[in-house]
C-alpha cells in the first residue's frame, strides 16, 4: 500500500487527520498502510474521496492518480 502513504504525505496528512476525514480508525489505517489488513469497499470508497483519487488508483488497476468526474446529483437520481 505504497500509494496511499504516497498520496496521505503527497497531501500532508497524518494517520490522525485520515481517521477525521474517514472515520477509519488510526489503527487500522496503520494496518490498511501498510498490508497487514485489507480494506473494504466503504473504506477504499472513503479513503479515495479524502485523498482526492480513485479507488482504481488505491487498487493499483491504475497508474493515473487522477479522479474519475464524477455525475451531478441530479442525474445519479435518474439511474
Amino acid at each position: 500500500m505504497s500509494r496511499l502513504r504516497e498520496l496521505r504525505k503527497k497531501c500532508k496528512f497524518s494517520q490522525v487527520k485520515m481517521q477525521m476525514l474517514t472515520g477509519i480508525d488510526q489503527s487500522d489505517y496503520s494496518k490498511i498502510e501498510t498490508g497487514k489488513r485489507g480494506m473494504s469497499f466503504e473504506q477504499c470508497k472513503r479513503i479515495a474521496l479524502a485523498l482526492g483519487t480513485s479507488m482504481d488508483y488505491l487498487a493499483g488497476l491504475t497508474d493515473n492518480p487522477t479522479p474519475y468526474p464524477r455525475e451531478p446529483k441530479e442525474k445519479q437520481s435518474e439511474l
